[in-house]
């Protein structure tokens, strides 16, 4: 290839060349994907149904979980494809897309999960204060800004990514695609533009990195001095999802972008890129709703009107047959 622009397709890594296992990672990634859209879907509707839920926490929780199914959307679909057909091919254009939809979800999220720590934060160490500094306009303008900082990262690293030149091959070490396997496809030094694009972004990472930790220092100081063994419970039972999600989201990725080249390998970054872009996504609702009393009684209630309702059509359908002239 002699650059990007006569690129017509690449070729992801496959995670076996057997047929048998392939059938079993398709099987495996279409439960995950299933349960993903069932877990987040629910949080999504319970959360839209239910005006007990309509607050700042679970407004920003309604938002992660419509990025956590994006994200699943845009990787996982392809690579169970790509195993169905026995194929590993991804069109330009498709790979271009699947870059910008990765990385406008996964910031997205990132950005979410610093709100939500400011969130948390408000609610625990000023709670005097809590419907002024996080009313309703401003709940919006919080999550308006975080979709919006996502769209501008994947715009600019996109463009930037696919406007190199690409000639040394069109095999991408990775499931999907992703910019790290593809700048290494790169022939020229036109890629330092993309490197130095991503140490600011790594800048910036680490900043709200450390308002997340600034954020959970204080709420544990102010936990610790609530004086009822009951008030701390009830405080801790709310930061403790959050915390669990954040976690496992920066550690996974941290781990799969900073882990020493000394270490790396295709079958140990092919795990680290599932670890980090398809667990936390799928395990998040699962998270949130286990230990949340509210959220599992929204969920019950909107369970129980959807058998409710079910059973009301059915007995309605039976009765129709039954009519005379049926």
């Amino acid at each position: 290839m002699s650059n990007s622009s006569s690129t017509t397709k690449f070729l992801l890594l496959a995670f076996t060349d057997t047929w048998e296992l392939q059938l079993l990672h398709f099987g495996l990634f279409l439960g995950i994907y299933l349960a993903a859209l069932l877990g987040n879907g629910l949080i999504i509707t319970a959360v839209a149904c239910d005006h007990h839920l309509h607050t700042p926490m679970y407004f920003f929780l309604l938002n992660l979980s419509l990025v956590d199914l994006g994200s699943l959307s845009t990787t996982v679909p392809k690579s169970m494809a790509n195993s169905l057909l026995d194929t590993r091919t991804i069109s330009f254009f498709g790979c271009a897309a699947q870059v910008f939809w990765f990385l406008f979800l996964v910031v997205a999220e990132y950005c979410l999960l610093t709100v939500m720590s400011y969130d948390r934060y408000i609610a625990i160490c000023r709670p005097l204060h809590y419907g002024t500094l996080l009313g309703s306009r401003a709940c919006v303008h919080m999550a308006a800004a975080a979709w919006g900082s996502g769209f501008l990262y994947a715009v600019l690293h996109t463009a930037n990514t696919f406007s190199l030149p690409l000639c040394r091959s069109n095999a991408i070490d990775q499931f999907f695609c992703e910019i790290p396997q593809i700048l290494k496809l790169s022939c020229s030094n036109a890629y330092l533009r993309e490197v130095r694009l991503l140490v600011v972004s790594g800048i910036l990472f680490f900043g709200c990195f450390v308002f997340i930790v600034v954020s959970y220092v204080q709420i544990f100081r102010a936990v610790l001095r609530i004086p009822s063994q009951q008030g701390r419970h009830k405080a801790f039972s709310t930061c403790l999802p959050h915390l669990t999600v954040v976690t496992l989201f920066i550690s996974t990725s941290f781990f799969a972008y900073l882990k020493p080249p000394s270490i790396s390998s295709p079958s140990l970054d092919l795990v680290m890129a599932v670890l980090y872009s398809v667990v936390p996504p799928a395990v998040n609702p699962l998270i949130y709703s286990m230990r949340n009393q509210d959220l599992k009684r929204a969920l019950r209630d909107l369970c129980d009107f959807s058998i409710h309702n079910v059973s009301i059509i059915f007995i309605g359908l039976r009765c129709g047959s039954t009519l005379p002239g049926n």
